[in-house]
């Protein structure tokens, strides 16, 4: 048994509020908040009780649904995905919640349930949504079209000894038009300057706009883009995303480079670090 189901109503309310169930806020005011989401402009200091409560009750609600699928004898025949499309910056990187190729907006919950993904455990591996549809469809049994991008997630699951892509691929739509590109260590980000992301899908001219060290800055705080010890960091992860958008969107798109500050602070980057 398949089961698929989404809540997104695509709206917002009028409070500025993360509204959780009665009593749920209340345990999470007042907690730690990451780094990234501690500047001036963060929504987190009065949201963070409120989305975390919600979050807690959604948990509570997925239990009662593998509850209700125990009483029925149906655990054991179907298969459960439990994810998100976004995370949050709370106002931090933009003047909303997310479309932003920061981790707080790109790094989502996935958790997976049922026959063929029972064996619990952690995988560190680089996945995207795209990779989904593929892992459901071979996981019910049903031929994975050649057409579809992504790739099946079942192979990392069985842990087999595959090579498996080190990279994703992120397109920031609808306020901005804006393509980005993550390694386990690297993440640079491009955007179309003065496009309308409500009218225009793409853009044939890019700027760079971001470049982190996920290693050295895991909050991202320190933007490179514009620093000269990164040159060579930004020609790898240049041309690594368009590589990307012309597999994906069919047509070689350009970048133009962010012209480097003058500053004396030379890093060496070693050529090894960029592929990491």
């Amino acid at each position: 048994m398949l089961f698929l189901s989404i809540f997104e109503p695509h709206h917002q309310n009028n409070l500025d509020a993360f509204v959780a169930p009665r009593g749920y806020a209340e345990r999470y005011h007042g907690k730690w908040i990451p780094p990234d989401l501690q500047s001036p402009y963060s929504t987190a200091y009065y949201q963070l009780g409120g989305y975390w409560g919600a979050i807690k009750r959604i948990d509570e609600a997925l239990g009662r649904l593998l509850d209700a699928l125990t009483s029925l004898n149906l655990l054991d025949k179907t298969i459960l995905f439990f994810t998100s499309d976004h995370g949050n910056h709370f106002k931090t990187r933009n003047s909303e919640y997310k479309r932003s190729c920061h981790e707080a907006s790109i790094r989502i919950p996935f958790a997976a349930i049922g026959p063929g993904f029972n064996g619990g455990g952690e995988i560190d591996k680089l996945v995207s949504l795209i990779d989904i549809p593929p892992t459901l469809l071979e996981a019910a049994g049903i031929e994975v079209p050649k057409y579809m991008e992504g790739h099946s997630l079942l192979p990392l699951i069985r842990r087999e000894n595959i090579e498996w892509q080190d990279d994703v691929y992120i397109q920031i739509s609808e306020d901005k038009v804006s393509r980005a590109i993550r390694t386990k260590r690297w993440k640079y980000s491009v955007t179309a300057t003065g496009v309308d992301g409500y009218s225009q899908a793409d853009s044939d001219v890019y700027t760079e706009e971001f470049l982190y060290d996920l290693t050295a800055d895991p909050y991202e705080q320190i933007n490179l883009i514009d620093h000269p010890a990164y040159i060579k960091a930004k020609e790898i992860m240049r041309e690594r995303l368009l590589k990307r958008m012309e597999t994906i969107e069919k047509k070689r798109a350009k970048i133009l480079p962010c012209k480097p500050k003058d500053i004396t602070d030379q890093r060496v980057v070693f050529e090894s670090e960029l592929y990491e």
